[in-house]
């Protein structure tokens, strides 16, 4: 079950695309959860805000964003004179879809007096929707920022709300989203493979089910995960059973090539034998094809009004001061 880095690039469409790279004065950023070949070739490997970010810190004219659409609409958001493409625009995520702005807008009339804490995960109207964004690392942070007593609406996902209430102590009205990878992972399989492997630890993403959690040695966000691999205390751990996407074990096997992670097979999986059954299938859309097309035709682009651009930069940049 260990899952070892191989590298599968054809060099003609490397070559092709770090030449377009080169002649549009273009960026690749990668998320941690892109195929291998993709991270291979990208200019930064990162968390999603962590990556526009960096992205806006350059002096690039096009920032090709291998990820999701919410994470290149917060590229955009945080560099509105640049151009931002992604290899494939139906490239979603089950949170955004989870929560749609008309629907939103309506919750949040419920609660007039409530702080609405919204994780990035969100589309840009969503965002414009906000008080403030947070991540899984800074979420913490932003929930101890509001007033004791204020009451807080935390969208879109109830998995990472219901951890945070936990770790916080607040009371929160979690809006009724998830990530369809998160949830699916078996707690039955994590069971067993922590009995096939007793020296094994446990890593886990704070958007899983609280079962799940609950079995975890470890828990943080996706560069926290990253991180932990490497501490001194843990570079005699040869085991590491893993509860967030697949796609992370791309870095985490360059920084421990000694190591072995073990991917955790999903519910509907009966064998723990599956090793890639908690892909995203959103975020393996991209490939080294439509990233090469969209460098070659700067297309397609994230377009958002000047409108909403302002909108959702307010609840980043409340975040941003508090980070």
């Amino acid at each position: 079950m260990q899952n070892k880095v191989q590298n599968k690039a054809v060099p003609s469409i490397v070559r092709d695309i770090q030449a377009l790279k080169q002649k549009h004065n273009a960026i690749i950023l990668a998320h941690y959860y892109q195929i291998d070949e993709i991270q291979q070739i990208a200019d930064f490997i990162g968390d999603s805000l962590e990556l526009s970010k960096k992205a806006k810190a350059t002096n690039c004219d096009v920032i090709v964003f291998c990820g999701v659409k919410f994470m290149a609409e917060t590229a955009k958001i945080l560099s509105p004179s640049k151009t931002v493409i992604l290899p494939d625009m139906m490239a979603g995520c089950s949170l955004e879809q989870s929560c749609r702005p008309a629907e939103f807008a309506a919750f949040r009339q419920k609660y007039p007096k409530a702080v609405a804490i919204t994780y990035i995960n969100c589309s840009a109207e969503i965002k414009a929707l906000s008080d403030i964004i947070c991540t899984s690392s800074n979420a913490e942070r932003v929930i101890n920022s509001v007033p004791a007593g204020t009451p807080i609406i935390f969208a879109p996902d109830k998995n990472l709300g219901a951890y945070l209430s936990q770790k916080t102590g607040r009371e929160m009205i979690l809006w009724d989203g998830a990530c369809i990878v998160h949830e699916t992972f078996s707690h039955k399989e994590v069971v067993k493979l922590k009995i096939r492997h007793p020296q094994a630890l446990t890593i886990a993403h704070p958007e899983c089910t609280h079962v799940l959690l609950d079995e975890a040695d470890f828990i943080g966000s996706t560069s926290k995960l990253l991180e932990f691999v490497s501490l001194p205390q843990n570079l005699s751990v040869k085991d590491f059973i893993i509860l967030t996407e697949p796609g992370i074990v791309y870095k985490m096997s360059l920084a421990r090539p000694d190591a072995n992670f073990i991917l955790a097979p999903a519910l509907q999986k009966n064998s723990a034998e599956c090793i890639n059954c908690n892909n995203c299938h959103f975020m393996k859309m991209n490939n080294l094809e439509n990233l090469h097309a969209c460098l070659q035709n700067l297309s397609p682009q994230i377009h958002l009004t000047e409108d909403l651009i302002a909108k959702a930069r307010k609840s980043l940049d409340a975040m941003l001061i508090l980070s």
